[in-house]
């Protein structure tokens, strides 16, 4: 085989693996929200801050719940699914539907001074 040859063989391929990444679908930068995810399963205690004088914070049972399997969750008032992008989680469906809280640590989240944390099991 001629060196002619052998660049009229190779010459495609080298064509194609060069436009590879000019095709390449990415998504854009700075999407809206962010990249999805779950938060882990568990019960999520939430508590705002105390006083000096007594405790150090105040459970409100109301806005507990527990998050399970298919971005789902049960609070007190019933069952509902959510969306995390990024680090924004927002409830979906259900009770809590339109409710947001930031995620400020692998089992934390925040919303204003209310904060709750995971204390684990699957609820």
């Amino acid at each position: 085989m001629t060196s002619k040859n052998v660049f009229l063989a190779a010459a495609p391929a080298a064509l194609f693996a060069l436009a590879g990444p000019v095709f390449a679908q990415t998504a854009p930068s700075g999407s809206p929200g962010g990249m999805l995810r779950t938060m882990p399963h568990g019960i999520y205690q939430c508590t705002l801050p105390g006083d000096a004088a007594g405790a150090a914070y105040e459970t409100v049972e109301e806005e507990g719940f527990s998050i399970g399997p298919a971005s789902s969750y049960t609070s007190p008032e019933g069952r509902g699914t959510y969306i995390m992008r990024g680090n924004t989680l927002t409830f979906t469906r259900g009770p809590k539907k339109g409710e947001q809280f930031e995620r400020v640590g692998t089992n934390q989240l925040k919303r204003g001074k209310l904060r709750c944390t995971r204390l684990g099991g699957t609820g």
